[in-house]
């Protein structure tokens, strides 16, 4: 039996390459002047959904983000990789959302979605390091979590992860 797999996956500024005009006279990163890339972080979550995906036959797997209707082009990103489908939540109201708002936004369209067997995001998006937006999901979502996950595999009706810690792995059915 396939599984329904949703990615999370951010639009953020590419800060390889920051010029003087990076910053606005706020202090904060001025989007408009940078060309905005697919997270890194979640490329690597899709790659790990895709692996899933080949895993397991009947499979899907989705792309959802939220941003302006730019962030469109990490969709289609997705789609050339391998991924099914995608999702943007796209809304002038959107802006400046904290990660509170964010994740309740994605979780309420995870909901809208039909609901996910799998939900698999980055650790962090480069552009706010806070890594609080995926847990956020989970715990609004009632969804059992596990962060910085290197493998998944399933396993009859579960998922075998495998976790790295400082001192080595932790695997958790």
């Amino acid at each position: 039996m396939g599984l329904k797999i949703i990615v999370l996956a951010k639009q953020v500024p590419d800060t390889r390459n920051v010029g003087k005009d990076a910053m606005t006279a706020e202090g904060t990163v001025n989007r408009a002047a940078l060309p905005a890339i697919f997270n890194p972080e979640d490329l690597n979550a899709l790659e790990q959904a895709l692996r899933l995906k080949d895993q397991n036959p009947g499979s899907t797997v989705g792309i959802l983000t939220m941003g302006p209707p730019r962030a469109a082009e990490i969709i289609r990103q997705g789609l050339y990789r391998g991924a099914d489908t995608g999702w943007l939540l796209t809304d002038r109201l959107f802006a400046g959302a904290d990660t509170l708002a964010t994740s309740y936004a994605l979780a309420t369209a995870i909901q809208k979605i039909g609901g996910a067997d799998v939900v698999i995001g980055g650790r962090q998006a480069i552009d706010g390091d806070t890594a609080q937006v995926g847990p956020q999901i989970a715990e609004k979502l009632h969804l059992p979590q596990v962060t910085y996950v290197t493998e998944i595999k399933k396993d009859g009706n579960s998922l075998t992860v495998k976790r790295q810690l400082e001192d080595g792995y932790m695997e958790l059915k």
